[in-house]
């Protein structure tokens, strides 16, 4: 079992850490415990959340990347900052610094404001980030590589040589799967979906009342 961050235990609460590689299908998990009561904490929404106008994440980030990754209303241009950073380590290692802190924060709070059975927490950059302490178990979503590729370029238009680009910043599937506690099978039908995420939340709600987890 991961040792606990205290920076984010604040309560007595089960996290379950839900990540995966890139359009293996993260989300529709997430909705899926969601439809079944469990709250979900998603670090891609309090990205969209700390990158507003006007939060100081996002007067950092226009400050180091500049007005090139506004759209015409001011808003962040959210491809534009990607395809500048995925093709360049060292400005998403900066971008990294200035945003993940914020995110780890805004999730802290949400997660000790937040009650029921366990929380979902979903963080795709879980295992590059070693945010595996901040759960207490670790469930990837995974899928062939291929297929990641199929969907980038028919989800969000991304040419193919984007999407493998993209796929090359993260870890290798394998080390991803080698983090997970439970894995799902991105690729199965809805209905298998459905009653993979079923079973999934009757073992985490047994299991939040029966282990000692992240909490004081």
């Amino acid at each position: 079992m991961n040792q606990p961050d205290s920076k984010i235990a604040a309560m007595n609460m089960f996290r379950v850490g839900l990540t995966g590689g890139i359009a293996c299908g993260k989300t529709t998990v997430a909705d899926m415990f969601a439809a079944l009561g469990v709250h979900i904490i998603d670090t891609d929404e309090l990205a969209r959340e700390v990158l507003e106008p006007g939060e100081p994440a996002m007067e950092s980030v226009i400050e180091h990347f500049g007005s090139s990754i506004l759209d015409d209303d001011g808003r962040l241009d959210r491809r534009a900052l990607r395809r500048l950073v995925f093709s360049d380590p060292e400005k998403r290692h900066l971008l990294e610094q200035i945003v993940h802190p914020v995110i780890r924060q805004r999730m802290a709070e949400y997660s000790a404001i937040l009650r029921g059975p366990y929380q979902v927490m979903v963080i795709p950059l879980l295992v590059e980030s070693k945010s595996d302490g901040q759960v207490d178990r670790v469930l990837v979503v995974d899928c062939d590589e291929e297929v990641q590729i199929r969907r980038l370029m028919n989800r969000d238009h991304e040419s193919r040589e984007n999407a493998e680009e993209m796929m090359a910043t993260q870890i290798s599937r394998q080390d991803r799967l080698d983090h997970a506690d439970d894995i799902i099978d991105g690729e199965s039908s809805l209905e298998a979906l459905q009653q993979r995420v079923k079973q999934l939340d009757q073992y985490y709600r047994e299991l939040a009342t029966s282990l000692p987890h992240t909490g004081p």
